[in-house]
């Protein structure tokens, strides 16, 4: 099968540092958001330092770096998917040494009673993709490991959660009602498209990764619901994401 591919006995051709060469650690934590309004705003509000760039054929991506309560915190604007944000994950501790990953970002819901309301945490992920599959063994499903601690941080914040399965798919456009029933089956309640390859990256590397999630879209009902997938309420609720993360960052 084509996904027989994860191979750890043999060593990659090309590596980060062929393009980066070898770099200083600059932080020990880097969080990871897909908005740019949260850059922005982000950018207007602290004190701000530019400390490297991933670079790629579509243009340069800022990684910058901020003081929160005495803590260096790294930051930047994850590409797409799996492969883009996996990949941005490998560069990153590239450029900046940083071992430990937060990440937040939306999410289709596939239960509206257990989610209503709350931020979802992964605990494990469906690998509907290609990209984890270069990093760990063939299966399923891949466990999030760290979903216990975001669990518990979310709890000293007094911060309403619901964990669960989500589901990792490449084909926005090809999440299919049999698919979606399937996954919610076997217990997932949410999708999205980068959590398995993320967390796989973090296993082969030995990085931490924390992960938390906001429900869009809605995909559990009679028609698809968009909700407030790309408008401005879900804009305001990544930047208030964006300061539960560097909570997050104190905890972890």
């Amino acid at each position: 099968m084509i996904t027989n591919t994860f191979d750890d006995k043999t060593e990659a051709i090309i590596s980060p540092e062929n393009f980066y060469g070898e770099k200083e650690k600059v932080c020990e934590i880097c969080i990871i958001t897909f908005s740019y309004v949260v850059i922005e705003n982000v950018l207007q509000t602290f004190r701000c330092e530019k400390i490297d760039d991933i670079a790629s054929a579509n243009g340069l991506t800022p990684i910058y770096k901020l003081n929160y309560k005495g803590k260096e915190i790294a930051f930047y604007m994850t590409m797409i998917s799996s492969t883009g944000a996996g990949t941005c994950i490998e560069e990153a501790h590239c450029l900046i040494g940083a071992k430990k990953y937060i990440m937040f970002g939306s999410c289709g819901c596939l239960d509206k009673e257990i989610a209503a309301g709350k931020a979802i945490i992964p605990t494990e992920a469906y690998r509907d993709e290609g990209f984890s599959y270069h990093y760990v063994p063939a299966a399923d499903y891949i466990t999030i490991r760290n979903a216990d601690i975001v669990a518990k941080a979310f709890e000293d914040m007094c911060i309403p959660y619901v964990k669960g399965k989500t589901w990792t798919t490449d084909g926005i456009y090809r999440e299919t009602k049999a698919n979606m029933e399937k996954r919610k089956k076997e217990g997932c309640i949410a999708v999205e498209m980068e959590c398995a390859g993320v967390q796989a990256v973090c296993d082969f590397r030995g990085l931490e990764y924390y992960d938390f999630l906001i429900s869009g879209d809605l995909l559990d009902s009679q028609e698809w619901d968009r909700r407030i997938l790309g408008d401005d309420e879900e804009r305001n609720h990544q930047l208030k994401n964006f300061y539960i993360a560097l909570e997050l960052a104190l905890r972890v």
